[in-house]
C-alpha cells in the first residue's frame, strides 16, 4: 500500500485535515491518565482475595486508589428471627476482613505501597458494589468468580456487573 492511499483513507474518516479531530472530548479530564479509583469486591472467599490482590497490583502500577468493599448480606425472612445475631456476625466478618487487609499491607509495606480504603455496607452484593462504583466514580471493578453452584443458574455478581455495562469489570478466577 502506498503512502498516497494511506492519506486518502485517513481523509475519508476525518483524518489530519479535520480541525476537530485533535480536540479532546468535553468529558476529558486534563492531567489524568489512567484510572483514579479501582473497586475490588471482597467477601472472604479465595477468589475474592485473589481479585483484591490483583486489584491492588493494578492500583499500585496505575497510581490509583484501591477501594476494597465488603457488602454485608441481608439475609431472608427465615433468618429474621436471628436478626441481631446475624447483623453482629456480618459486622464481625467485616472487621476480620479489615484486619486481614491491614496485616497484608504491613507485610508488603517495605516492597510497595498503595493508597486504599475499606468500605462496607449492607445489602445485596451486586447492588452494593454498583452503588459504590457509581459513588466513587470507579474506573474499574474487580471481583472474583462465584464459588456458589446456584449462581450458574441465576447469575453471579460478576455476570450482573458485566451486564450492567457501566464500568470495565475484571473477573478473577
Amino acid at each position: 500500500m502506498s503512502n498516497e492511499s494511506d492519506a486518502e483513507d485517513a481523509e475519508a474518516v476525518g483524518g489530519a485535515e479535520d480541525p476537530g479531530a485533535a480536540v479532546a472530548p468535553a468529558s476529558f479530564e486534563l492531567g489524568t491518565d489512567g484510572p483514579k479509583v479501582i473497586l475490588a469486591g471482597l467477601d472472604g472467599s479465595d477468589s475474592s482475595w485473589r481479585a483484591t490482590a490483583y486489584a491492588a497490583g493494578l492500583a499500585r502500577r496505575q497510581g490509583a486508589v484501591l477501594a476494597v468493599a465488603y457488602v454485608q448480606p441481608v439475609l431472608g425472612a427465615a433468618t429474621a428471627l436471628a436478626g441481631a445475631a446475624v447483623e453482629e456476625t456480618t459486622q464481625e466478618i467485616a472487621e476480620e476482613l479489615l484486619a486481614a487487609l491491614r496485616e497484608a499491607e504491613h507485610r508488603v509495606r517495605e516492597v510497595w505501597r498503595v493508597e486504599w480504603r475499606f468500605l462496607t455496607l449492607r445489602g445485596d452484593p451486586y447492588t452494593g458494589l454498583a452503588k459504590l462504583a457509581d459513588e466513587l466514580r470507579a474506573d474499574a471493578v474487580v471481583v472474583g468468580t462465584s464459588e456458589q453452584a446456584g449462581h450458574r443458574v441465576i447469575g453471579s455478581v460478576a455476570v450482573r456487573l458485566v451486564k450492567a455495562g457501566r464500568w470495565p469489570v475484571t473477573v478473577v478466577p
